[in-house]
């Protein structure tokens, strides 16, 4: 499951921790770095993608005063990437709290490049509680930032805490990705009509309908045309429900033409989709590569669609097994709740 563990690696740095001021007591999938490891990252700071969490069951649960001792204690205006894990309970401490926080010291992270907001793994917190916010404030304090990332899109069931992604104006953002287990029509349609003109790789977690996924196709209209993002070559339509129907409509769609890779990964994707991947093979047969892993083709239909697309380097490993009830088969994406 891709949200199982903590990062280890961002932006093609080492993660490390920023650690609490007492010594807590962190779970054996999650340990702290060595005095060692933490010096030398101290000492270098750009040489590492540093992690802020707080576990919201262990004291300190101060977000505040954590991240405040963090900027006193580590040269924040050489730091390149910022990794936001749990900061709290997500109740009593919410999304805008460090969001607030980053906007509030933006002047102190000048060499900030890239932002995972939200590295919360399922034991601390499922995908789909994960509370979020307006973000755009967030990346718009940070003018020079290329990659953002954010897990959660907040409990659209409820209505409060919930993502908004529209940056008017961005030219600095080369790398985009959403990952939720259902992202709604309303967050892609804002990300969709945002002004991002150096945007090279969009990755959005399309997610199921139980959890808020009801993004279709018009969500995405401006970016399916290639108006949007005139310089989108990675495009992730990734853990979606309803994968299938979007072949014929990636097929038609003036960007594909312009795509060196197309990412429909651990999704839901069945014979049906595969016939289609073949019988529309002319739409995709320039792409370097089309990344289909987690998925539930029969062998038969893996091999026709190799065939079909004999110089695309196609991912095809993951096989997944329908799970019967009551003689029904059912296809889960490989992140949903």
């Amino acid at each position: 499951m891709p949200n199982s563990a903590h990062l280890t690696e961002y932006a093609d740095l080492p993660v490390i921790e920023f650690p609490p001021s007492e010594a807590g007591d962190p779970a054996p999938y999650h340990p702290l770095p060595s005095s060692e490891e933490l010096a030398a990252a101290v000492a270098a700071p750009e040489s590492a993608a540093w992690r802020l969490r707080i576990d919201q069951f262990e004291a300190p649960r101060d977000f505040p005063a954590y991240f405040a001792r963090f900027v006193a204690e580590v040269d924040t205006s050489r730091v390149r990437a910022l990794v936001i894990g749990m900061w709290g309970d997500g109740y009593d401490t919410p999304p805008t709290v460090p969001r607030d926080l980053l906007i509030a010291h933006a002047e102190a992270f000048p060499s900030l490049r890239a932002l995972f907001f939200g590295d919360i793994v399922y034991e601390e917190n499922e995908i789909s509680w994960i509370q979020q916010s307006d973000l755009s404030p967030l990346a718009g304090a940070f003018p020079a930032l290329e990659e953002l990332t954010v897990r959660g899109t907040g409990d659209h069931a409820v209505g409060d805490s919930v993502l908004d992604l529209h940056l008017p104006e961005h030219t600095g953002l080369r790398t985009l990705t959403v990952q939720s287990g259902g992202l709604p029509g309303r967050v892609s349609r804002g990300i969709a009509s945002s002004g991002l003109p150096a945007l090279e790789n969009l990755e959005l977690w399309l997610g199921v309908d139980t959890y808020g996924g009801d993004t279709a196709p018009r969500d995405l209209a401006p970016v399916l045309s290639g108006e949007a993002f005139p310089a989108l070559r990675y495009l992730g339509l990734r853990n979606a429900e309803g994968v299938d129907d979007w072949i014929a409509v990636l097929a038609e769609a003036p960007v594909t033409a312009s795509l060196d890779v197309l990412d429909l990964s651990l999704g839901t994707l069945t014979d049906a989709g595969g016939r289609a991947l073949v019988d529309a093979a002319d739409a995709f047969r320039h792409l370097r590569r089309l990344d289909l892993h987690h998925h539930y083709l029969s062998e038969e239909t893996a091999e026709r669609v190799r065939a079909a697309l004999p110089g695309v380097g196609v991912d095809l490993s993951d096989v997944q097994t329908p799970r019967s009830h009551d003689g029904e088969a059912y296809y889960y994406t490989a992140v949903a709740e």
